[in-house]
């Protein structure tokens, strides 16, 4: 549900990716509007670490991202452990985890001096990988963990285990293990289900699967998911599309629904997801491509 309780805002990073100068102006501008209604606004590039390290550390009540979905993953993982709300302006293009539109907050961020606004937790991924008995490695996904085949054209083989117990063999190009929020990204476009932003559960969906489970799985909410690479001639991990990890045959890919979450600083009404996700789906250039 909604996290309705208020929380007092005063200082507010404004974050906007090095690549997108149109985003980094627009960030100034944000950052200077914030301060004449007497916040403590800075703004920056995802890219400074100074600042960067203060978000981590709590200095801010607030982070504002700039850009579009790829900019709110970044900004997740630096908000995420420091519980630091989030709040996204589109300056990319579909933007399914973006609040506001750039033309949307000059008239939109007054409202967080009246306390107008609420929270809504998303849930992490916890992903370890384990080599040889060790941990190799451990990261936190807003969207997915994705194991899947490497440059060479071959399927991977994954022996899935749910809570300890042997589930299936996937024969595939891969499997991705997803959060809700990620049920609409790399989920959404191998045919996975969309599931409602709130919820816990760890969604499994195969990409490309041969002679093996074909349809996506959700796992109650709670459940860890063990994940053997057992024959590959090359195979990779990555998190939230960042770059690929090369595994081993043998390696295990653990994921369960992490101690931390998001919270995104929402404007709109609680049942906002699915009109969004519909007009968002209805604008797709690709449709309109199609069409013409």
């Amino acid at each position: 549900m909604p996290e309705m309780e208020r929380t007092q805002i005063r200082k507010i990073a404004v974050l906007s990716p090095s690549d997108n100068q149109g985003a980094g102006d627009e960030a100034t501008e944000v950052a200077t509007f914030l301060r004449e209604l007497d916040f403590e606004a800075e703004d920056g590039l995802f890219g400074d670490e100074a600042l960067s390290d203060r978000v981590r550390q709590g200095d801010f009540d607030l982070v504002i991202s700039l850009g579009g979905d790829g900019s709110m993953l970044r900004a997740g993982h630096l908000c995420a452990l420091s519980d630091v709300p989030l709040l996204g302006i589109n300056f990319g293009h579909f933007g399914f985890l973006i609040e506001l539109e750039a033309s949307e907050w000059r008239d939109t961020l007054p409202r967080l001096l009246k306390g107008d606004y609420w929270f809504e937790p998303r849930m992490l991924l916890k992903v370890d990988l384990w080599r040889a008995s060790e941990l190799f490695g451990s990261w936190e996904a807003l969207n997915e963990a994705m194991i899947g085949r490497g440059r060479e054209v071959r399927p991977v083989h994954l022996l899935a285990k749910l809570d300890g117990r042997p589930l299936t063999t996937y024969v595939a190009d891969g499997l991705i293990l997803a959060t809700p929020t990620g049920s609409t990204a790399y989920a959404l476009a191998v045919g996975g289900p969309i599931l409602p932003p709130v919820l816990r559960n760890i969604l499994l969906v195969p990409v490309a699967p041969h002679l093996s489970v074909d349809r996506a799985i959700v796992l109650a909410e709670g459940a860890s998911i063990r994940v053997e690479v057992q024959r590959s001639a090359e195979a990779v991990l990555s998190i939230d599309g960042q770059a690929a990890i090369d595994l081993k045959p043998g390696d295990e890919v653990v994921a369960r629904a992490s101690e931390h979450s998001l919270r995104f600083l929402r404007f709109q009404e609680p049942g906002y997801f699915y009109q969004r996700l519909i007009a968002i789906m209805d604008n797709n250039p690709a449709v309109e491509e199609k069409e013409q």
